[in-house]
């Protein structure tokens, strides 16, 4: 982009985040960065894409927000729902795709490569591909998360053999609210990147169309598979811890992971576990007591009807390796690279033509 829009363009974006409170203060500070390497691109598509998600993923987590809070809990023991969105958030939805711009960006300037998009004549165009394949899938899952969770059938574990049913906001539980809302973020970026995408003169305005709808399509699909990738990433690796009192899923703030021992302090202690025959044990007691209440959540239930002498939150699913920021960007990163690989293969090209060095 010129920079006498890039600039203005970045700044817009910055301050719609800052005024809104969608993003911590750091968060800000990433987002700016992000939005300034995208803005280096001389196509005017990786920044319009990245407005497309940002605008669309705070629209849909705003849908009855107030209702979604009451489906989860946060760790902290108030109401779920997403806050504010980190830097690590920022990142994990934007960091493969910026990656892939940057180096598109210099193999543009370095080797005076076509200006336009030649649908696979052109080792560079696996980049375009991979960029857009990032952003189709962050905003599939994004989509698929914020709407699914409302829908009115209950989720089922996508690696369960019977495909229990599962919690509202449970790692891998789908819907088919939830697959469809994957598509419809999926399509925002496709449509988006097929209006904008600078297709190298094919001929006659007919084959032009079916170009661009043929990769809509093909776009539209390879993000919804996106979320689902996510879903069994997340069933896989990433624990979905519940609260037993109330049988919600508790979150974690920023989408980091979440202790199933809230009241532990030190590794390997167990909670509620009093330290026997001292007055100080009495005082840790309770004040374990009160920190495994305030972990499990808020309740109206008084401090007796508490489990004493267990655990306040059991893990429903998944092995506690990532956090859902982690998930994510390895789910951006399989997809882009994914779709490189397939692009690839159909147009008989491979990165090594890519010509970086």
């Amino acid at each position: 982009m010129k920079p006498y829009i890039g600039l203005p363009a970045v700044a817009a974006l910055v301050y719609r985040a800052y005024s809104r409170k969608s993003l911590t203060t750091l968060g800000l500070t990433v987002a700016a960065l992000t939005a300034t390497a995208h803005s280096l691109h001389p196509w005017p598509l990786p920044f319009v894409l990245l407005g497309v998600f940002y605008y669309g993923g705070t629209k849909v987590t705003k849908v009855k927000h107030d209702i979604k809070a009451r489906l989860t809990l946060s760790a902290t023991g108030s109401d779920g729902g997403e806050g504010r969105r980190t830097h690590i958030q920022v990142l994990a939805n934007s960091v493969v795709a910026t990656v892939l711009i940057l180096i598109h960006t210099y193999i543009l300037s370095r080797q005076g490569a076509t200006q336009c998009f030649s649908n696979g004549r052109n080792a560079a165009d696996l980049l375009v591909v991979g960029i857009v394949a990032n952003y189709a899938a962050v905003a599939a899952d994004t989509f698929s998360s914020e709407l699914g969770i409302l829908s009115k059938s209950n989720p089922r574990l996508i690696t369960s053999p019977t495909l229990r049913v599962v919690p509202p906001g449970t790692n891998g539980g789908v819907t088919g609210t939830g697959l469809l809302a994957g598509l419809l973020g999926a399509f925002t970026i496709a449509a988006t990147s097929a209006a904008l995408m600078p297709f190298c003169v094919e001929g006659d305005t007919g084959s032009t169309w079916k170009t661009r709808a043929q990769w809509a399509l093909a776009v539209t699909l390879w993000g919804g598979l996106g979320s689902v990738l996510d879903s069994v990433l997340g069933a896989l690796f990433q624990a979905s811890v519940v609260d037993k009192r109330t049988g919600k899923i508790v979150e974690g703030a920023g989408g980091q992971k979440v202790l199933v021992h809230p009241s532990s302090t030190k590794p390997g202690v167990a909670a509620n576990t009093p330290t026997q025959g001292s007055a100080s044990g009495a005082q840790t007691e309770a004040a374990t007591k009160a920190a495994t209440l305030r972990g499990a959540g808020a309740t109206d239930a008084p401090a007796e009807e508490a489990d004493e002498g267990h655990e306040s939150r059991r893990v429903e699913s998944g092995w506690d390796i990532f956090d859902n920021n982690a998930v994510n960007v390895l789910m951006a990163f399989t997809m882009s690279v994914g779709a490189m690989g397939v692009a690839g293969w159909a147009w008989g090209i491979d990165a090594a033509g890519l010509g970086l060095w």
